[in-house]
């Protein structure tokens, strides 16, 4: 895996290239002949729905291409942007540009490219009908709810939060989505590509036996820096390498391995009730490098006693992985998370199944024909289990102990400032070596 930006749409892929690769024929939805629109699209009257993107960061801007290319509604058009820096829109709206042929599906005026901290706030009065949030997790929970309160459609990147207080905040605005009737889909791209919905199919239905235990993996090189620039306040560096900071990007283990966290849940149906583990900084040391550890390994125990063996890696030159296993009392699934997944049940040949679609399309295909036909649509609470699984081993590892799901829930640990803007302090400072300080086990209280 080659080492990327922070806002890279995967640790494979780059921005330039996802933004003009991405599938035009990808499946998982069916297209809709008749666009009797249902729920809040005509609020802006006719046929064409308007899509505001929050977050101009190669994955805000992958997201958009998958929305316009949507199969299910071809009828959009990319209304609004915003970014907390204005270079951001500008990079994002060429490169949009350039990925789409329909150049009639752009467009997105000086005038409704907003800029600033609060830049999101002013999309929902934009006249658009759904947005895409993929700003840096951090502000995921603010964002969610504000959409919900003005009655949009939402697509939201993973991971959902990144403390448990954000968790809660989503789980409460997903709620009154349902009441309203929004549909709410999640960037969890693997649950919609055919190499992973064939083989947990298969797992549910009993193939592999019992399940024994899971082993899931996120280790690569690592993500980008943004050196600092002349005259940039400490708040705008941090937005700027949000990656490596806990209350912007809730650390990797968050950030990147929810993906294989998510796929073990999906396999368990269930979220795990404890969690202990190690972890720490080996390479990741340095003035440009955040607080976030290196490298994680947790045990995670659901109820029953099903183990999850959990392991993420940003270190250079060290074996690599994104893949997910399930081991059951017949079998087994291995899946590796951009290639292949092979089904092998005891005594028979195994199954193999390719990616096939990007999920990344599939997904917004999946939103756009739930948006059209008015079904029920929502993946946000299962997506908030997944990003809180992923905090409460985080919590663990920060702090040597055992930590149980319900405790951890509860957390009140919540850095993110209250009232943010350029003027606020951001959470954590570099020491006076210019170094940030990192969690210590058997020191550090993680909730």
């Amino acid at each position: 895996m080659k080492k990327t930006t922070p806002d890279s749409p995967s640790s494979q892929t780059s921005r330039r290239d996802f933004l003009k690769k991405s599938s035009l024929l990808a499946a998982g939805a069916a297209a809709l002949g008749n666009l009797s629109l249902a729920r809040s699209v005509h609020a802006a009257g006719g046929d064409t729905i308007k899509i505001a993107l929050v977050g101009c960061g190669g994955r805000g801007g992958g997201a958009a291409v998958n929305a316009l290319r949507n199969v299910a509604l071809p009828n959009v058009k990319l209304w609004a942007m915003a970014d907390a820096f204005p270079e951001r829109i500008k990079s994002s709206l060429r490169g949009i540009t350039e990925a789409i042929d329909a150049k009639d599906k752009i467009d997105v005026p000086e005038e409704r490219q907003f800029v600033g901290l609060d830049a999101y706030e002013k999309t929902m009065g934009s006249g658009v009908d759904v947005v895409l949030l993929c700003t840096p997790p951090g502000f995921r929970p603010m964002q969610f709810e504000a959409a919900v309160k003005a009655g949009k459609h939402v697509f939201m990147e993973k991971p959902v939060a990144t403390d448990a207080p954000g968790v809660r905040r989503i789980l409460a605005a997903s709620a009154e989505a349902k009441k309203k009737g929004l549909a709410v889909a999640v960037g969890h791209h693997l649950r919609h590509e055919k190499k992973h919905t064939e083989v947990v199919r298969r797992v549910h239905e009993g193939a592999i036996g019992d399940l024994k235990f899971l082993r899931v993996f996120y280790n690569c090189d690592g993500v980008g820096i943004r050196p600092r620039q002349p005259g940039e306040t400490e708040l705008q560096y941090q937005i700027r390498n949000w990656y490596y900071f806990v209350w912007l990007g809730g650390d990797h283990i968050v950030e990147q391995h929810v993906h294989d966290i998510d796929v073990g849940n999906w396999f368990a149906q269930a979220h795990p009730v404890e969690a202990e583990g190690m972890g720490g900084r080996q390479v990741r040391i340095g003035k440009d490098v955040g607080e976030i550890y290196d490298h994680h390994a947790v045990e995670f125990t659901f109820a029953g006693g099903l183990k999850m063996f959990s392991y993420c890696r940003h270190i250079p030159n060290c074996w690599e992985s994104f893949s997910q296993h399930a081991h059951g009392t017949k079998g087994t699934v291995d899946i590796q998370g951009h290639g292949t997944s092979v089904l092998t049940v005891d005594g028979e040949k195994p199954l193999k199944f390719r990616r096939e679609h990007d999920g990344h399309q599939i997904e917004m295909n999946d939103l756009f024909a739930a948006i059209g036909s008015g079904a029920s649509y929502n993946e946000a609470d299962w997506a908030a289990e997944s990003t809180m699984t992923a905090i409460l081993g985080r919590m663990a590892t920060y702090s040597g102990k055992i930590v149980r799901w319900d405790e951890a829930l509860k957390s009140e640990i919540d850095p993110f400032p209250k009232n943010l803007s350029w003027d606020s302090e951001p959470p954590v400072k570099p020491g006076p070596d210019g170094l940030y300080a990192c969690a210590v086990p058997g020191v550090t209280k993680a909730w």
